[in-house]
């Protein structure tokens, strides 16, 4: 039996990606990283690890693998992680009325923040 043991995002700079998902997620390395690689995991210990992978590839304006991130307020996470550096996407496969907003962090990686209050 297989399972998902990390998602992996290719980025330009390991250090500064390291800082900007540890203070979006909360996420801490799992053992000391280098500036090729690092796994953070959630400092609670148990959930989804998200690698840091050293990678000199362009971004994909429309990646075929993203996160998805589940916010319970929205709007407030979104102006969180644009604090923290995140960037506004401007995305044109928006579908009418979206519970989702793209946004890339500081290497370019699209990702969404997905509304899970109700609606």
């Amino acid at each position: 039996m297989l399972t998902i043991g990390s998602t992996v995002l290719g980025v330009n700079d390991v250090a500064r990606a390291t800082a900007f998902w540890h203070a979006a997620l909360g996420y801490v390395p799992r053992e000391p990283g280098d500036d090729t690689w690092v796994t953070l995991v959630p400092a609670s210990g148990s959930g989804a690890h998200l690698a840091l992978m050293l990678s000199r590839t362009p971004v994909q304006d429309h990646p075929r693998i993203h996160l998805d991130l589940y916010a319970d307020h929205q709007a407030a996470e979104v102006e969180r992680l644009v604090s923290l550096g995140a960037q506004r996407v401007n995305w044109d496969l928006y579908p009418e009325d979206p519970d989702f907003v793209v946004l890339a962090d500081p290497d370019g990686n699209r990702f969404c923040v997905v509304d899970k209050s109700p609606r």
